[in-house]
């Protein structure tokens, strides 16, 4: 028997969103039932509104965009790290406990899962760590918070991963998810030529 834990956040009204910005709350409109008894919605969000998968155009000048990140890429074993210890950033040192291995994938677990409001103090990753994870060379990391860094000028995380082709998903709830690993599925809206696509997120693990 397996277990499916679902890692994406809920898009709704009131969720939280990068800043607290009302501009960034996603709108859903529910319209009135017509006369022949149908239910129609209109959604308008942020791409990088809740569980999202980023591109390289996103801080890269001619980037590539969202579609360039092949299905393959993102399904497959991945490993839950257990970093709720950590209070400010992950470091080069918070990462090198964990024995991680050339071309694995990697889903960091911090404090941020268990908010469900946007905290300006988020826990991000430092770019020394984002340098040992190239070192490394890890296919992707995923995060559970909105963003994969803050404070740090120039976007130095985000630039050295995607510089170097490892791929980043933000905005995942890992709060019930046990350390270790899992056979994920990352399912990004099928958009093209864009830099960022929200995304449905699955661990399948034993129950």
């Amino acid at each position: 028997m397996f277990k499916v834990y679902d890692i994406s956040m809920t898009i709704e009204e009131g969720m939280q969103v990068w800043g607290n910005h009302e501009s960034k709350q996603p709108q859903i409109n529910s319209q009135p039932t017509s006369p022949d008894g149908v239910n129609e919605s209109r959604i308008d969000m942020d791409v990088h509104c809740g569980t999202h998968v980023d591109a390289p155009l996103h801080m890269l000048e001619d980037g590539a965009t969202i579609e360039t990140i092949g299905l393959e890429e993102l399904v497959g074993n991945a490993r839950v790290l257990d970093l709720t210890d950590v209070v400010d950033s992950i470091t080069r040192e918070d990462l090198e406990k964990h024995g991680l291995q050339k071309g694995e994938w990697i889903l960091v677990k911090t404090k941020n899962s268990y908010s469900n409001t946007f905290e300006s103090d988020f826990v991000f990753l430092r770019e020394d760590g984002a340098r040992y994870l190239v070192e490394v060379g890890v296919r992707g990391i995923g995060t559970d918070g909105l963003g994969i860094e803050r404070s740090q000028e120039a976007y130095p995380t985000h630039r050295t991963l995607f510089r170097n082709n490892v791929i980043i998903v933000e905005g995942l709830r890992l709060k019930e998810v046990p350390p270790g690993t899992y056979f994920m599925v990352i399912a990004p809206l099928k958009l093209t030529g864009i830099e960022a696509a929200p995304a449905r997120a699955l661990l399948i693990g034993n129950g």
